[in-house]
């Protein structure tokens, strides 16, 4: 019967977030019977062996994983850093059309192995697709994150409660992920480290960086602080040997780390991020409130959300200072706003265990867009 599966093409935007988004959809539709094949970049698929090793993509009979070059030179180190955003959108539309064109038609080849395509879902930010798709004569469908439609309407109160909410336990790393973490967060009280992660993309000024690291030492709080390689614009991010000093007993720093377990952990009582959709919907699916720092993109628009209309998230602001830095921790992880925040938080945990589970909306909706538009 394997054969007879519908079968999807699914390619999202080569980067961290973007990658996570589909990768998600993908699994629920892999759990409601359809032939997944996922389309990474070579370089992101290289990452991935090299950060995770082979079993990390070896998928399964009817869940495959596939490269297309993405048009950029690879450069010359290991070193894991996240590729030029806008190059990276420049050259996917300029290079991706034909690879991509190939791959389609190698997969319908009855040789395969496997189903012939049955559509071909893409993100909302590699529209060219919709080109190779109409020359195959195959559906093509954008796959749209919330962040995505910040740009198109307002994303209300309302319409979050219906929003899918799929928390699965898959997922594609770019990074090598550091689980010795989850070790030192079992050693913590309940509720009483601070996450610190500013995602895939976000870059800091030196300057900011060094605010940032003054206002958590200042705060006495404990932190998990996630540091990229590439986190500081044009340099290494070096802390000063003082800071080290102050911080030591109470801090632990690393490269990466499995996002989703860290929210999950009891320790975590706070989450500073740069309020990315993907990490946005994972605090609120663990229960955690949020200190917000936007950097671009959707990311305004969904802090003004956390912030100002469901009570879970205060903002920093783009002129970052350590005292404020400072202020926003404590207040977060022992004053009264930040107990009105966790409550509130818990409630939208609540809410998405409830979408989430069988018979619940997020499954009614993902069962209607199968039904409605992917198979119609």
């Amino acid at each position: 019967m394997a054969n007879t599966k519908p079968h999807a093409v699914c390619f999202p935007l080569p980067i961290q977030g973007h990658i996570n988004g589909m990768l998600h959809f993908s699994k629920a539709l892999h759990f409601m019977g359809f032939h997944i094949t996922f389309v990474n970049s070579e370089f992101n698929h290289r990452r991935v062996l090299r950060n995770a090793g082979l079993a990390s993509l070896a998928g399964l009979p009817d869940f495959r994983f596939a490269t297309i070059p993405d048009g950029l030179s690879s450069p010359k180190d290991d070193t894991d850093k996240s590729q030029d955003l806008a190059a990276l959108c420049v050259s996917t539309k300029r290079h991706c059309a034909s690879p991509l064109r190939d791959l389609i038609k190698a997969l319908n080849d009855p040789c395969s192995g496997g189903p012939p395509v049955s559509c071909v879902i893409s993100d909302f930010f590699t529209s060219f697709t919709l080109a190779v798709t109409a020359e195959l004569s195959i559906p093509s469908i954008f796959f749209c994150s919330a962040s995505a439609t910040g740009f198109l309407s307002a994303v209300y109160l309302e319409e979050l409660k219906q929003r899918s909410i799929i928390p699965l336990k898959v997922g594609v790393s770019l990074w090598k992920e550091d689980s010795s973490c989850i070790e030192w967060l079992d050693e913590k009280d309940r509720g009483s480290v601070l996450y610190v992660n500013y995602g895939s993309i976000a870059v800091l000024t030196n300057d900011q960086f060094i605010e940032f690291a003054w206002g958590l030492a200042n705060s006495g709080c404990e932190f998990l602080w996630v540091i990229r390689p590439d986190l500081v614009e044009g340099e290494n991010a070096l802390l000063p040997p003082e800071f080290a000093t102050e911080i030591k007993p109470r801090s632990f720093i690393t490269n990466w780390c499995t996002q989703k377990e860290v929210l999950s952990h009891p320790a975590i009582g706070g989450f500073l991020t740069h309020c990315g959709w993907n990490s946005t919907m994972e605090s609120m699916c663990a229960g955690v409130p949020m200190i917000c720092w936007p950097f671009f993109a959707d990311q305004q628009t969904n802090c003004r959300f956390l912030c100002s209309e469901w009570g879970i998230g205060i903002e920093i602001g783009e002129d970052v200072k350590r005292e404020k830095v400072e202020r926003l921790i404590e207040e977060l992880m022992g004053g009264q706003k930040g107990k009105e925040m966790k409550r509130k938080a818990l409630e939208w945990k609540a809410r998405a265990v409830k979408a989430a589970s069988i018979g619940g909306v997020s499954w009614i909706n993902l069962d209607r867009v199968i039904k409605e538009v992917i198979m119609k």
